[in-house]
């Protein structure tokens, strides 16, 4: 879902990025982009997969793959931890995503009452209340 919300990102802009290479290449990059994001070239993680067997998979060659994929995260502000682009089985653990500012202070609002917690939700700055998830 990740890959086909950030291929719909990269054809809204104007002008779209995609009008220009192979489609093989972009489809790769976009893999790989959010393969940084959610640390898939991390062998400690578990899935994990090295860059170059990524591209080998979709038939183009690593440094075309990792060019186009630092124009996406650069045209996106990505980087590691992307609450937008994190996967949902990594939420839980990104402290980017439950990080809030608090009369100037900044709080892990996992730790704060239920209430500032529903608070926040509403207002779109957390994905989910922590005490309601279901695993």
């Amino acid at each position: 879902m990740l890959c086909h919300d950030l291929a719909a990102a990269l054809s809204r802009k104007r002008p779209s990025p995609l009008s220009r290479g192979k489609p093989e290449i972009w489809a790769c990059a976009i893999v790989y982009t959010l393969g940084q994001v959610n640390f898939l070239f991390d062998k400690s993680q578990t899935p994990h997969m090295r860059a170059d067997e990524l591209c080998t998979a979709f038939g183009v060659s690593k440094s075309s793959a990792a060019n186009k994929a630092k124009v996406i995260s650069g045209m996106f502000g990505m980087g590691p931890f992307e609450p937008r682009w994190c996967l949902p089985s990594l939420m839980d653990n990104n402290p980017l995503v439950w990080m809030l500012e608090v009369n100037g202070l900044i709080v892990d609002v996992r730790t704060l009452p239920r209430a500032v917690q529903e608070m926040a939700y509403q207002q779109g700055l957390i994905p989910y209340i922590p005490a309601d998830r279901k695993d």
